[in-house]
């Protein structure tokens, strides 16, 4: 799917926590302008949804999506907002055969093989794998991906610029999510220069180990 090949070349998946939309576009600026042209947007928020509105509008050609859906109504407002894509912390069979209803791709998160077979089953081809460190980080997901070869995964949760270089080199990797990029006290005081600089710093990371 041409999302997923989206995502390979971008090779590090920004995770924001927005709590004001006003925050929106500024931030959308600065991770076009600095090499990861991407957002999961997280539903944790109020702001969610006006935000995934806000960049998708202003910025159509950046890969816009929500993160943490948990329910087909979050599912539906970020979809109508203009999200491309769907991130979920967990697999719920209904939510990710919804998206696949829906034509939009969706990419469950999953940390025991159960839980992979249970996405291959729905036809999935790629995976969060989540949270990755705690989860046993690239250990485990190079022992599953020997199990499991035609499924590619995305890792979450406690990856940083110190490790996520090891995540990138495995090839069964399609991009890695992370925070460190976007911190939520840096966004929230608009210290805009501060966000370009760690976002620069991490899609020369990408370009170091992918070219």
């Amino acid at each position: 799917m041409l999302i997923f090949e989206q995502f390979s070349k971008i090779g590090i998946i920004p995770v924001v926590v927005l709590d004001d939309p006003k925050d929106a576009a500024s931030l959308a600026k600065v991770l076009c302008e600095n090499g990861l042209p991407c957002a999961e947007v997280t539903f944790r928020t109020s702001a969610a949804e006006e935000s995934i509105r806000i960049m998708s509008r202003e910025f159509p050609n950046m890969l816009v999506g929500a993160g943490t859906v948990l329910t087909k109504e979050q599912a539906d407002r970020a979809m109508n907002a203009g999200a491309k894509f769907i991130v979920s912390p967990g697999l719920n069979p209904k939510i990710v055969q919804y998206c696949i209803d829906n034509s939009v791709p969706v990419t469950p998160g999953t940390q025991t093989p159960s839980e992979m077979e249970q996405a291959l089953e729905l036809g999935l081809k790629v995976v969060k794998f989540f949270p990755a460190e705690n989860a046993g980080g690239l250990a485990m997901i190079k022992a599953v991906a020997a199990a499991y070869v035609d499924l590619k995964f995305m890792p979450t949760g406690g990856i940083n610029a110190k490790n996520v270089r090891d995540y990138l080199a495995y090839n069964r990797i399609i991009a890695c999510g992370g925070s460190w990029m976007v911190k939520k006290d840096l966004v929230s005081a608009g210290e805009w220069d501060k966000v370009a600089a760690l976002v620069k710093e991490a899609s020369e990371i990408v370009k170091e180990i992918r070219g």
